[in-house]
């Protein structure tokens, strides 16, 4: 690694609007080769950072150092919806400028680095959400960047993923900077710390890999926290004595006045004690009331290999108060089931083998949040989710997943990823659903309030399928039947 330094921002200011400040004269830099993570709250601004480095916005004020001869590319979290009817051959066309005429030995070679397949001329959408992970990781690849930018890069990838990517980022030779909730990914690879912290705006940097850094700042906060309990008693006592002495008269008014100006003076000495990340209150998901017998049964299942689907009987059935983990790789078919399921429900029809008993509501996180309206407010959305409503009972939900103020107002497609799924949660709490179906519900989501929605599912009393590829959090989870879907696939060979 050399000293050059290949990013620099010089008191760079950003704002979305009047009201909607993100940056206040950030300062920091970034050497060639580093691996950077970039950290903060849900709706801090990371992917604005991204977007400022990328120059796909500019600043209010300040400036960014960036050498013009360096190439950038940017994984972003998501695929952009109106690129989900594209090809694969066309996804990774639009990564060039100029037309590219080897471009179907480039994207294969590339798809090879993330452990991956694909038919060049198959739709998007037709991925799973690990795929298309796989996809928007290649895509930023194929271009050798001097600097890559990976927007919460492990959504949706099963262990093997994240494997070969951590594999691949310890070895990539070039400077890389990292947005990501997974704290033991993090640590695998970095040798530096951006914290972005929300209430000041600002950037503080850090050296070391992840969990040296987290346990640096937590050391540093209560340093400073008993620093400031030391000087607040010393304040305390010197306003009380001030107090005594103002009512005495002649001189000791004059010595009232100068323990007054300690006071003051102690004041300016308290630390900015930097605020931690809110988390989200502990919640219950009612279920709906009155369920009773078998509420969903599933016959049959399709599991993919190599792109082509397969048939498969199967004889599960869920009561209430019983939880269903899917498990299987990225591809084999896992949402593709869940959103079969839902399908069927919504078009009144059994739909690859599976019956949701009548009567009973569902309620359905989807990993792209696509059940969402983003040009409604959070406040309709939330409104929407009840059968019958009750403000106080919306805000208050709402406020227990950190949605106040000025966001109940501002519309769903403006958020962040990590505050869609909060919104998303809020969703079903309101709805009370009687079958709840949990694709990846993990992504996007603050590590910090990954145990509150874990003992949330752990205590939802109605019927329960659930895919996720974090262990940690399924292992806080009570799971009563496990369906793999790799066996079927073993099965075969």
């Amino acid at each position: 690694m050399s000293n050059e330094i290949v990013l620099k921002f010089d008191q760079v200011s950003f704002q979305y609007g009047p009201n909607k400040p993100i940056l206040d004269e950030v300062s920091f830099s970034v050497r060639q080769g580093m691996k950077i993570a970039l950290m903060g709250q849900n709706g801090a601004g990371k992917s604005t950072i991204f977007n400022l480095i990328s120059r796909g916005v500019e600043p209010e004020s300040g400036k960014i150092n960036l050498n013009d001869s360096l190439s950038i590319a940017i994984a972003r979290q998501v695929i952009p919806r109106e690129q989900m009817n594209w090809t694969v051959r066309k996804f990774f066309e639009a990564c060039f400028k100029e037309k590219v005429y080897d471009i179907d030995p480039r994207i294969k070679a590339v798809l090879e680095i993330v452990n991956f397949s694909a038919p060049l001329e198959k739709n998007i959408k037709a991925f799973s959400g690990g795929q298309q992970a796989r996809l928007l990781l290649a895509s930023a690849l194929i271009s050798n960047p001097d600097i890559l930018l990976l927007d919460e890069p492990t959504n949706n990838l099963d262990q093997a993923g994240i494997e070969h990517l951590t594999d691949f980022l310890i070895k990539y030779p070039k400077t890389v900077m990292v947005i990501s909730h997974d704290a033991n990914f993090l640590n695998s690879f970095t040798d530096g710390i951006l914290y972005l912290d929300i209430h000041t705006k600002k950037i503080e940097q850090y050296q070391g890999n992840y969990f040296k850094v987290v346990r640096e700042i937590t050391i540093r906060i209560e340093k400073e926290n008993m620093k400031n309990a030391q000087l607040a008693k010393e304040i305390q006592r010197n306003k009380d004595q001030s107090n005594v002495f103002a009512h005495k008269g002649g001189r000791l008014r004059l010595v009232a006045k100068r323990m007054r100006e300690k006071a003051a003076d102690l004041e300016e000495a308290k630390v900015d004690v930097r605020k931690e990340d809110k988390t989200i209150r502990p919640f219950i998901i009612p279920a709906q009331e009155d369920l009773s017998g078998v509420l969903i049964s599933i016959n049959s299942l399709t599991v993919i290999k190599n792109h082509k689907p397969s048939k498969k009987k199967v004889k599960i059935s869920l009561n209430k108060n019983q939880h269903l983990l899917l498990s299987g790789p990225n591809g084999i078919g896992k949402s593709s089931l869940l959103e079969s399921i839902v399908t069927g429900r919504f078009l009144d029809q059994v739909y690859d083998g599976a019956t949701i008993t009548e009567g009973v509501k569902l309620g359905y996180y989807r990993q792209d949040f696509s059940t969402l309206d983003f040009n409604s407010t959070v406040y309709d959305s939330l409104t929407s989710a009840m059968e019958k409503f009750d403000e106080q009972m919306m805000r208050s939900t709402a406020a227990s997943f950190l949605i106040t103020g000025e966001m109940i107002h501002t519309k769903i497609g403006n958020l962040s990823e990590g505050q869609k799924g909060l919104v998303a949660f809020a969703r079903l709490v309101l709805e009370k659903p009687g079958l709840l179906i949990l694709d990846e519900p993990t992504n996007h989501i603050n590590f910090r309030h990954l145990p509150v929605i874990a003992e949330a599912l752990d205590k939802y009393q109605g019927a329960m399928i659930i895919v996720s590829h974090v262990p940690d959090f399924v292992k806080k989870i009570r799971i009563d039947e496990i369906l793999d879907l790799e066996k079927f696939i073993k099965e075969k060979e």
